[in-house]
């Protein structure tokens, strides 16, 4: 590791200037890769470990670091952007950031369900298909996706590979309905431990938890929950004069 040693003569701690040059560094990528634990850094920069931890603590608390059970310290990175008030597709926006998206089938079923039902105006007893996967981004777990449609327009999802594949893709190479309107709610919330666990996540570790209505033509199709982890994917919105957002109590 070739780094510039710090000054012992200026009136700024030594702590402070090991973390402006770590900060440089990490502003220009150099760490994507992993982050030097405190004796390397010590070795590095010729300093203490007691300067080492206080320089890595402030960039801990500024968010641009992370300690994770069983990795040390990481560089915290939102990897991945989606912006509100679109249809996407999560594997689409995975895809884009240049990263692999895949997933693993944890249940691909046909079932009953009241709750889904009632979200797609439909039968308690109506047939739904249930397709929820664990999806990966570059093989690390990113989110728990459940998705629930009528079983008439989606029986033919049953026999899809859903290793790498998108659920808007495949309906529409059925020429099944694909949404084109709906609406999305998210929620910040500390995940079931089913979820967590799949998930990679301590047990403070906050996540999304994104509840979606797919409709096509005024004619709900997809009723879909996705926890996903907060410290891997964040949401962004633009607006304009004119344009109106609101907050809505939780209840609605």
């Amino acid at each position: 590791m070739s780094v510039t040693l710090l000054d012992r003569g200026s009136p700024m701690p030594l702590w402070a200037q090991l973390e402006a040059d770590l900060r440089k560094r990490l502003e220009e990528g150099e760490f994507d890769r992993g982050f030097p634990t405190d004796l390397q850094l010590t070795a590095a920069y010729e300093v203490s470990r007691h300067t080492v931890r206080e320089a890595v603590r402030h960039l801990n608390t500024s968010g641009l670091l992370k300690r994770e059970r069983g990795r040390g310290t990481v560089v915290n990175r939102s990897e991945f952007e989606q912006s509100l008030g679109t249809l996407y597709s999560l594997f689409e926006s995975v895809e884009a950031a240049g990263v692999d998206q895949t997933s693993e089938v944890l249940r691909l079923e046909v079932v009953s369900d009241p709750v889904a039902a009632a979200k797609l105006d439909v039968s308690k007893a109506t047939k739904l298909v249930l397709l929820k996967r664990l999806r990966l981004a570059g093989g690390i777990p990113l989110a728990v996706d459940r998705a629930w449609l009528p079983h008439a327009l989606a029986k033919h999802l049953l026999k899809v590979d859903w290793t790498r594949t998108a659920l808007y893709a495949e309906l529409a190479a059925a020429d099944a309905p694909v949404p084109n309107h709906g609406w999305e709610r998210l929620t910040p919330l500390l995940p079931a431990a089913g979820d967590r666990k799949l998930l990679q996540l301590g047990k403070t570790d906050a996540a999304f938890f994104l509840e979606r209505l797919g409709c096509r033509d005024g004619r709900p199709v997809e009723w879909r929950t996705t926890v996903i982890r907060g410290d891997r994917y964040r949401f962004v919105t633009d607006w304009s004069a004119g344009s109106r957002s609101e907050l809505r109590p939780a209840a609605i």
